[in-house]
């Protein structure tokens, strides 16, 4: 028989479950820039074989275009689950998966499921530049997410770098959009979308498939749209 829900929706007699990790508050002033960062992954990039492609190069499957890769092509030193403070919710049009992406609003209500990549503060460079299509190389300033929070790196839909907490004493980052939730029209996601997110999920070891097809028919954008057991049906 199955044990009770612990608070974060596992089971509790499911000893064989990776745990899932909350972050702690930041603390900031941060005393220096950082050499390693956990990069929060919310979206497609929760999917390690997606992640690989913006590692180490190449298209991963689904995808319309090739990545370059980073300037350190090296696997993640770690990948565990974590629950965030916020919302992940689904806007905008993808041309890539034809439907709406995934963006973390870390002011909304909610807890948001991720998993995070211990890499190197210039992979975690890299990989923004790659998202917003740009050529890896350069450093990104990270002193205003470490000393405030946030930063805005540019005008871009991910170029907002949010640092939620720290794990490990190791800061905690991700990106996101400029706006806020309520400031922008939901818009479904695909199919294509969801099952690379429910892989990434599924990869981590913390959540059951039929937690992940609750926490998924349910984010914002997906609500109502998507059924329960049509996520489900993507998750298996």
């Amino acid at each position: 028989m199955e044990g009770e829900r612990t608070p974060d929706g596992r089971r509790g007699a499911d000893a064989s479950r990776a745990p899932v990790l909350d972050i702690a508050p930041p603390r900031w002033p941060a005393p220096e820039a950082p050499r390693h960062v956990w990069y929060a992954a919310y979206g497609s990039n929760m999917n390690p074989d997606r992640l690989r492609c913006y590692l180490a190069g190449g298209r991963p499957p689904g995808a319309a275009r090739s990545f370059p890769g980073c300037r350190d092509a090296s696997p993640p030193t770690r990948s565990v689950a974590v629950h965030l403070p916020g919302q992940v919710y689904f806007a905008t049009e993808s041309p890539v998966w034809t439907g709406g992406r995934g963006f973390y609003d870390p002011d909304a209500d909610g807890v948001a499921w991720a998993v995070a990549h211990l890499l190197t503060r210039e992979q975690f460079s890299d990989i923004v530049a790659q998202e917003m299509r740009r050529e890896p190389g350069a450093d990104l300033d990270l002193t205003g997410a470490l000393d405030g929070g946030r930063v805005a790196t540019g005008p871009g839909r991910y170029e907002t770098v949010v640092c939620p907490g720290v794990l490990d004493g190791v800061p905690v980052l991700t990106f996101t959009a400029p706006w806020r939730m309520a400031e922008v029209a939901l818009r479904p996601p695909s199919a294509a979308y969801l099952r690379h997110l429910a892989a990434g999920l599924r990869a981590s070891g913390a959540w059951s498939a039929g937690e992940i097809a609750d926490h998924l028919a349910a984010l914002p954008g997906a609500a109502g749209h998507w059924t329960r057991a049509a996520v489900a049906a993507l998750v298996e």
